[in-house]
């Protein structure tokens, strides 16, 4: 597999790399790139063939934004390259409608966005989490009325319950107005929670599913140890900075760190890798979204793409990173089913 070995998102007519580059890392000083190394990364994946670019609004206040547009612009390749960008997040501290998912601020982000990307539209908006006050029906119509206005192309969801992102997509299908076409989940080997409800909802729906940090911000690229005494080491990524978000470091994780380093070794291949090459082996995932803040790394991460896990592999990366099920998850086993048939094999129509 390759960057051009292209596929739609979702049930859309929006096609795109099976590797999105995120852009959190561009213009940001602390664990990011510098302007030079953000446009050679940039260039380095678009070389490679990608042509899907996630950035967002708040990423390195803006300046990320203005790096991609000008990225773009320099190059010529506006109606080449997916331009994805995000709004939600609050721009203003003390003023409530400089974030949130309602018409008001969807706009002034929207604006915002075009300016600093030098584009006259998106082609993926990305409501960036959910606020937990809009309805989602003021989101529907809002961004409806965006798409039909030829500002943005498409628009998908981001850290959603999934009841929510269930509820749009039915809301839209039963009206007849444009729906969201894919899912932005974290999702990993550490993080397998989207696989109780969100895949198969998004899958109903049509949406396809691009994971966000699928080596965990760094953690699964054995960036980070720890010492006998349990202090960890500086990995010089996101997860130095301790942020609420991004809580990774419990033994839990270290646990299942330590078996996928195995079979990494076992298999004598490099562990960050295997980890990206699970990922995309999972049923219903369309794109990954790689950061990278050096050049070496976005070729190194690419090169999962070229690397196809055995059977036997893939078997032992889900029974060493998988979660405990609840009873619920016993409920909608495969043996389950099996029992409501009178133990018969019966498949459905997916």
């Amino acid at each position: 597999m390759t960057l051009t070995d292209f596929r739609t998102l979702g049930r859309s007519g929006l096609v795109v790399s099976p590797m999105a580059l995120g852009a959190m890392t561009f213009g940001t000083p602390r664990w990011g790139s510098p302007d030079e190394v953000s446009e050679a990364i940039f260039n380095a994946y678009v070389d490679a063939g990608g042509n899907f670019i996630d950035t967002a609004d708040i990423y390195a206040k803006g300046r990320s934004e203005e790096l991609v547009g000008a990225f773009i612009a320099k190059r010529t390749l506006r109606d080449r390259m997916v331009l994805a960008t995000k709004f939600s997040f609050n721009a203003e501290p003390g003023n409530p409608h400089a974030g949130g998912n309602g018409r008001k601020n969807i706009h002034r982000a929207l604006e915002g966005s075009l300016r600093r990307l030098q584009t006259e539209y998106i082609d993926l908006l990305w409501m960036h989490v959910w606020d937990q006050i809009t309805p989602v029906e003021e989101l529907l119509q809002t961004l409806g009325d965006l798409v039909r206005s030829g500002k943005v192309r498409y628009f998908a969801l981001s850290d959603v319950p999934a009841w929510y992102a269930a509820s749009a997509a039915m809301l839209a299908r039963t009206a007849g107005i444009p729906g969201p076409i894919a899912l932005q989940m974290p999702y990993s080997l550490i993080e397998r929670g989207i696989e109780r409800e969100h895949i198969p909802a998004a899958r109903e729906f049509g949406m396809g599913t691009t994971p966000w940090s699928p080596l965990a911000a760094g953690f699964l690229a054995g960036k980070y140890t720890r010492d006998a005494e349990g202090k960890v080491n500086a990995g010089g990524g996101r997860l130095d900075l301790n942020l609420p978000s991004f809580q990774l470091f419990t033994e839990r994780n270290w646990q299942v760190l330590e078996r996928v380093r195995a079979i990494a070794d076992e298999a004598g291949v490099d562990m960050a890798k295997m980890s990206l090459a699970w990922a995309l082996a999972q049923p219903g995932i369309t794109s990954l979204i790689l950061g990278a803040s050096k050049v070496e790394q976005l070729h190194s991460n690419l090169a999962a793409l070229e690397f196809v896990l055995s059977r036997e592999v893939l078997t032992k990366l889900g029974e060493a990173s998988g979660s405990d099920l609840t009873m619920m998850d016993r409920f909608f086993s495969p043996g389950l089913k099996k029992g409501v048939f009178g133990g018969v094999d019966v498949s459905g129509w997916r």
